[in-house]
């Protein structure tokens, strides 16, 4: 019989680690049927000069059961080494007294380090948070080691479970939760008083997006140079004339230079400088979510300002090889006042898309369950797993693709539908609803359908990496811009989708035009996957298209490549909706083959015996299409000539861009399949006589497409 955990013991090092932890204490607490908890309080949370920050603890309504002052005060490296000694001879009376079944330690501080090292040797199982990440200093050899002694892990980011894979920890040991503190800051960012709160701290006169948070820690393995960068950022931040709020660094070997050089410069006097040694993290986040920008080495930088798309400047080596969004600027060599002057002026003001590199705000119901599933009864000698560590990767491929999905909308001028789309293309669910008619009234079950699909994809163990948004229209795809809607979308023009979007699911947005999609979505899962030269036609309603070419799709200056429909077949053709005469689109799609069958119904020359067709029945392409196949010449003549219209227009196509493979799309695609081949076969030049036609066999190539963007691009930055 299995014997579950009982006594859970978090304990917290400092305010950097606690912001992590809380949530996870509040989750424990919560479920006091399951679990009891435990926490001890030590490190610089006990020392006045960095805040006395036990008592937000205290606020937070945690009883501490065990304080230790650990720190040995200096600053230096050999200060930091007597604190791990002194922690390691004050926890053992601590951990024996509470006796816990599992002790979780957080991060890469060398408190934790104690900590871990002491568990480890009294046969206490440990819980790991944040492993497997890299940044560059002292801290990587750290968080290594405390992997090392560590018997569970509870990681941020797909990496990070890679490292400690690669690191010969047990993957079955290994949980990707995502990163705690998204899931306060996620949930409570959007705060109607947060103006009050920046007030509070930069005064009455602060504007929102006009002020600059700063936080710069030393680099225990480079001290002088660190000091030397941090003087630098103090120089430029005072040059830029903006409001700062600048926090103390952290009790690293070397804090008590920086200090140093703060008050040497006067900052604590400083009219545009407000000194903090401490902000509650609730309050903090909202500081950092409303900044003009942040600048730094902390990694509040590269994490949780990327959740709020908020600018961020990171200053130095401290965070070498973390995974950032396209929020964060590295000035690594930052040796230079202009240097860091100028990286300033590129990005204070801007706002970014919302990052999720680090979590998307559920990370502490995994690690609730999977502590959960520990069993007591389970050897506690840990197990490493090596060499296999490909096996491992290779056994565990099904669970990754079926759970790193994609949120894909299709605008469509009837129907608007949201799926959850995984990583093999298979569409785990999907919603439809009514297109409504105007803008608000759009943007608003857009946004209602997106919560409800985010919601879901919890249930269904799918991580959402990002949105993609397939539409028509002509649109920029690097802004995220509808330029001009089709007739059949209203108020569609000059609209941003992907501020809106991202701002409410803090998710980064793709957005392109349905024809781009359907190419895209062929080239990840259809007929264009492994082909580096191809054009996709739609033939639908309308006509439209993309085109990739060595593996990429082209958009073209105004982003009008690829209106396939708009190639002029001949001069004296049938009227556009465009405006233009003789488009293919005027003669092949829909709209043109059920004008043309409305017409030959209103002369009574469309039904032909054995048809189907009723008085009141709505008149279609389909019923021209019907008459044709039984018989009727008139019918006939018209498909042929729209058959030709597209193959001439096809045939342009191969001469223009040379492609190896022409895919058709949509409701007509097999009626146009052949006709298009033999087309070719007669009016195409001799080397492009054997290019292949063929049909898709994609169902829904709009939502694949838009998720395609999201699979493919939805990549991570490491610096």
């Amino acid at each position: 019989m299995e014997k579950c955990l009982n006594i859970v013991c978090v304990a917290t090092c400092n305010r950097a680690d606690y912001s992590k932890l809380a949530p996870i204490m509040l989750g424990i607490k919560s479920h006091s049927d399951e679990f009891d908890l435990e926490v001890v309080v030590l490190g610089s949370h006990l020392i006045d000069d960095y805040g006395n920050t036990f008592r937000m603890i205290e606020q937070d309504d945690f009883d501490i059961g065990s304080k230790l002052h650990t720190i040995v005060r200096g600053e230096d490296e050999a200060s930091m080494v007597e604190s791990v000694g002194l922690a390691l001879v004050k926890l053992p009376d601590i951990l024996q007294r509470l006796n816990p079944d599992i002790l979780i330690v957080h991060g890469d501080r060398f408190d934790a380090l104690a900590l871990a090292i002491a568990a480890a040797l009294m046969n206490i199982r440990i819980l790991h948070l944040e492993g497997g990440e890299v940044s560059g200093t002292i801290d990587d050899s750290i968080r290594h080691s405390i992997s090392k002694l560590a018997h569970y892990h509870a990681c941020c980011t797909r990496r990070a479970e890679q490292h400690l894979i690669a690191m010969c920890e047990d993957h079955s040991r290994i949980l990707l939760a995502g990163c705690p503190s998204y899931d306060k800051l996620l949930s409570t960012h959007h705060r109607d008083d947060y103006m009050d709160i920046i007030k509070s701290w930069l005064g009455d006169k602060v504007k929102e997006h006009d002020y600059i948070v700063a936080l710069q820690h030393p680099v225990t393995t480079d001290i002088q140079h660190s000091i030397k960068i941090y003087g630098l950022m103090l120089d430029a931040l005072m040059s830029f004339n903006k409001k700062t709020l600048i926090l103390f660094p952290n009790i690293d070997a070397g804090s008590k230079e920086m200090v140093r050089v703060m008050r040497k410069k006067g900052i604590e006097q400083h009219p545009n400088f407000r000194a903090m040694k401490h902000i509650p993290f609730d309050q903090f986040i909202q500081l950092v979510c409303h900044a003009g920008c942040m600048i730094g080495n902390s990694s509040c930088g590269v994490r949780e300002a990327g959740a709020f798309g908020t600018p961020v400047i990171n200053l130095g080596t401290r965070q070498t090889g973390r995974e950032t969004g396209e929020n964060v600027l590295h000035v690594r060599d930052a040796d230079t006042h202009n240097k860091i002057y100028h990286a300033l002026e590129l990005q204070f003001g801007k706002r970014y898309p919302c990052s999720k590199i680090y979590g998307d705000g559920n990370a502490v119901p995994r690690i609730l369950k999977f502590l959960r599933t520990i069993n007591l009864e389970e050897p506690l000698q840990k197990t490493f797993c090596f060499p296999l560590v490909k096996d491992c990767i290779s056994q565990d491929i099904d669970h990754i693709l079926e759970t790193q999905s994609a949120l894909a909308i299709d605008l469509g001028g009837t129907n608007l539908r949201v799926a959850i789309v995984c990583m093999r293309g298979k569409i785990v669910k999907k919603y439809s609803q009514p297109n409504p008619k105007t803008f608000d009234a759009r943007m608003q079950l857009i946004l209602k359908m997106c919560t409800e699909a985010m919601r879901d994809a919890v249930r269904l163990n799918c991580r959402i990496l990002g949105v993609g948004v397939s539409t028509g229209g002509r649109v920029n795809p690097q802004e995220g811009v509808v330029l001009h809607s089709t007739e059949l979308i209203q108020e569609w023009s000059s609209v941003d989708l992907r501020t809106p979007i991202s701002d409410a699911l803090h998710l980064p947005v793709w957005v392109d035009n349905d024809g781009n999609c359907a190419a895209l979505a062929e080239r990840k899962f259809g007929h264009g996957k492994g082909v580096e030269n191809f054009v996709t036609v739609i033939t639908g309603t309308g006509i439209g298209g993309g085109i990739i070419h060595h593996n990429e799709l082209i958009h073209g200056s105004t982003y009008c490549a690829a209106e396939l429909g708009h190639i002029i077949v001949s001069l004296e053709g049938p009227e556009c909706s465009c405006g233009s005469q003789g488009c293919i689109e005027a003669y092949a799609s829909g709209m043109a083959l059920q004008r043309e069958a409305k017409r030959l119904h209103d002369e009574d020359l469309l039904k032909v015996d054995g048809m189907d067709m009723k008085l009141s029945e709505q008149v279609t392409a389909a019923h021209l299409i019907d008459a044709a196949r039984l018989g009727n010449s008139k019918a006939d003549a018209i498909l042929n000539r729209a058959s030709t219209a597209l193959g001439v227009g096809i045939v342009n196509i191969l001469h223009i861009v040379n492609p190896s493979l022409v895919i058709l799309s949509g409701i007509l695609a097999p009626y146009y399949q052949a006709s298009v081949q033999q087309i070719i076969s007669k009016r195409a030049l001799f080397s492009a006589q054997s290019i292949k036609v063929v049909t898709s066999d994609l169902e829904e190539p709009a939502l694949l497409g838009a998720a395609s963007m999201v699979l493919d691009y939805a990549t991570r930055r490491v610096y």
